[in-house]
């Protein structure tokens, strides 16, 4: 059932066995899992179907260092999956471990443990099997393209969206659970004599108060948010450890190969389309090389450049082509069984310039810049629609992808602006760590040895003259990698002692018995893959541990 908090009464009381707070991919998730067990299920979820003025009011967050998206953080049912665009990977198991050279690395489980959970969300909620990530998986793609890479100290990953993402609001089975909308959790009570919730205060758009009781409640808001509800509750934090090892993928384009021959096809490596899934190869350090220099897994993937990259006219028509899937799918005629990505704006990466934050442009805007770029707009689409005909890359940029290393003083803290329910807006304090820093320094210095032994080209970058600014974070000199990819994570972590963690390895709150955490907040440590599939995964594991008697 659907119902819209705001009709209810003020003063309301209502009462369940399960409370999950929050529709985004994790709450959509457990409540799918449970709906067939006994358990009486509800969803609060703080916006409605469509976005509005009053849902985008609450998201509002500010940040030091690095900014925050606002658009990162959705009020929608749905949450977040909105707007993404679908890319995913499992996490190396690399991610997991305890790595000595990174202050608080390991999680409380390993891979063997998380991989039958990415098996169920790749039968479930519709990510790509795990088998896809293994590095036969496009072994003819890389064959035929102009080059055969003998990587040495790297390793290929590759990373895959279908090219209709998963929205979860629509996935959301309302049929035995009750979702709320407008219903947005203000405030979370744990009686002083208590080491349980009681209940939590909900508010509508129209200021009227609900109480909800539960006998469990789950906790899906987000990596900020849900940092900011318990400290603005005051429960779980007698460590000071809520809202700290904050940490994000940033990302940006940052250095240029030119090759040392004629290059016109590399399918892997410049991204494909195929059977339903858009996808790209990138390039990371192999573990080996990871614990030698004692370095984080970031990774970095290969961009062509065309005549018409980074036009503007060109990028709109993108972003507005992708936001009508119908018509993005009439494309696939065009095509047969694998054709080739002729933009990175195709896999969801931003460009350098601000394109705003609608989904979809207005089509004044689109017709203006698409007539300004009309020759560069002609061009991209003679060679998306015609995709047997290769145009000759003369340059390839890398965009890069930074695995940030869960770092105390990175962390969400409360504001002094208030909401329009008198609570604190979030802050996100956000620094590039030395660590951070020299990791993608080493990858770009052993990419362009390895680049050169191999008589391929040469990489230019930034990066490899930097080596003495890493020392401070907060340098004079500025950090380039600094893009937010809206992957919040890690500030309600999962851990063996509250000393140092937040949620234990159920995700259950320390030291309160029927509160759990779901989604990128319980990350202990990041990697470099893009988390919705792993916050599925630990969705559905902690399901299964809820609908135990």
């Amino acid at each position: 059932m659907i119902i819209d908090a705001n009709e209810l009464d003020d003063g309301a009381s209502l009462s369940y066995d399960l409370c999950i707070i929050g529709s985004g991919p994790a709450g959509t998730t457990i409540a799918n899992e449970l709906r067939r067990s006994k358990l009486r299920v509800c969803v609060l979820e703080s916006g409605q179907f469509k976005k509005t003025k009053h849902a985008d009011a609450l998201k509002k967050v500010f940040s030091e260092g690095m900014p925050i998206k606002q658009n990162s953080r959705e009020r929608v049912v749905g949450g977040a999956s909105l707007t993404w665009d679908g890319l995913s990977r499992p996490l190396d198991p690399i991610d997991l471990e305890k790595r000595p050279w990174v202050p608080f690395s390991g999680w409380p489980i390993n891979f063997d443990e998380l991989s039958p959970y990415y098996l169920a969300a790749a039968e479930r909620y519709g990510f790509p099997h795990p088998d896809l990530f293994s590095p036969e998986a496009f072994e003819n793609l890389k064959a035929e393209g102009d080059y055969r890479f003998d990587w040495k100290r790297m390793e290929e990953v590759t990373l895959l969206a279908l090219q209709n993402p998963q929205r979860f609001g629509p996935m959301l089975d309302t049929g035995n659970t009750d979702l709320y909308t407008d219903a947005t959790v203000t405030h979370l009570s744990v009686p002083s004599v208590s080491s349980s919730v009681k209940s939590v205060a909900i508010k509508t758009r129209g200021q009227k108060t609900i109480t909800l009781q539960a006998r469990f409640f789950v906790l899906a808001t987000g990596g900020i948010e849900n940092a900011r509800l318990l400290l603005i509750s005051g429960i779980g934090n007698q460590y000071d450890q809520v809202g700290r090892y904050f940490m994000n993928h940033p990302k940006n384009a940052l250095g240029i190969i030119s090759p040392a021959r004629t290059v016109r096809h590399l399918p892997a490596y410049f991204g494909f389309l195929r059977k339903g899934w858009a996808g790209y190869v990138g390039l990371r350090l192999n573990d080996c090389t990871q614990r030698q220099l004692g370095v984080l897994n970031s990774y970095v993937r290969f961009e062509p450049l065309y005549p018409w990259s980074d036009r503007a006219g060109v990028q709109l028509l993108i972003k507005y082509i992708k936001s009508k899937r119908w018509l993005w799918n009439k494309l696939e005629r065009f095509k047969g069984e694998t054709a080739n990505l002729r933009d990175y704006a195709e896999t969801g990466d931003d460009p350098d310039f601000d394109l705003g934050d609608e989904r979809a442009p207005g089509f004044g805007r689109l017709v203006l810049e698409m007539a300004k770029d009309s020759p560069f707009v002609a061009q991209y689409g003679f060679y998306r629609v015609f995709d047997k005909l290769r145009p000759r890359v003369r340059a390839i940029r890398i965009r890069n992808f930074v695995e940030m290393e869960p770092h105390q003083e990175n962390r969400v803290v409360l504001a002094e602006e208030k909401d329009c329910f008198g609570n604190p807006l979030p802050k996100v304090r956000n620094w590039a760590t030395p660590l951070d820093r020299r990791s993608l320094m080493e990858l770009h210095r052993i990419l362009a040895e390895e680049l050169a032994s191999m008589g391929f080209g040469t990489l230019r970058s930034d990066l490899l003259a930097q080596q003495s600014e890493i020392s401070n974070p907060q340098s004079a000199i500025e950090w380039p990698i600094d893009s937010d990819a809206s992957h919040h994570l890690g500030t309600t972590r999962m851990g063996l002692s509250p000393r140092t963690s937040v949620v234990d390895a159920a995700c259950r709150l320390h030291g309160v018995s029927n509160l759990y955490l779901a989604g990128g907040s319980v990350f202990s440590a990041s990697g470099f893959a893009n988390p919705t599939y792993t916050i599925v995964a630990l969705a559905i594991r902690l399901a299964r541990h809820l609908e135990r008697p």
